[in-house]
């Protein structure tokens, strides 16, 4: 009861509690600290986000993919052939597409260095090692893609198991007629 006595009464009726004063605290150190407190938070949180960065920046650096290139499409299929470098740990090339749509399979010889191939569901990148994507070895089967033409360019969107999907440029080309042909180095 006495609170309500204490209070002020404010125009429509409404109590308001007395006032009390503020703590005595310098307006100058209040800013200090509250400028140390966010400098702590965005330290903390931009060092978390970067780790996470440098993490998947690393998987990423660690393979490499060049020389690709894909013949020009004969009776609706064609074939992709690339070098992955891996300077990291053992990953595994999971599934890749194009940006002329289709299906992109992966194919291996039945035997090494047969003619025979068979379908698998990825292909084993080793640590430290190098995979050559060509005719008589692991390639990518593609089919039901759009218009390739030769001297041209297409994307090649490459999933692997740990590094994530990286994009290559592969040139279109026609070893038949003085086009490019794999040449394993």
């Amino acid at each position: 009861m006495r609170e309500l006595e204490d209070a002020k009464r404010m125009p429509g009726g409404r109590a308001q509690a007395p006032s009390r004063p503020a703590p005595s605290r310098p307006a100058a150190n209040r800013s200090a600290a509250s400028q140390a407190a966010v400098a702590a938070c965005v330290l903390l949180i931009g060092g978390a986000a970067l780790a996470g960065c440098a993490q998947k920046a690393d998987a990423a650096a660690a393979l490499q993919v060049g020389n690709a290139y894909v013949e020009v499409p004969t009776g609706g299929t064609t074939e992709a052939y690339l070098v992955i470098q891996n300077n990291g740990a053992a990953d595994e090339l999971t599934s890749a597409r194009t940006s002329v749509g289709g299906r992109v399979i992966f194919r291996e010889p039945v035997s090494a260095g047969g003619t025979v191939m068979k379908t698998v569901p990825d292909i084993g990148i080793p640590a430290d090692g190098t995979v050559r994507l060509s005719p008589a070895s692991f390639h990518m089967l593609i089919t039901g893609a759009g218009p390739m033409h030769s001297g041209r360019q297409i994307t090649l969107m490459l999933t692997f198991a740990k590094s994530g999907t990286i994009p290559v440029t592969a040139d279109v080309t026609n070893p038949a007629s003085g086009g490019s042909s794999y040449f394993l180095n």
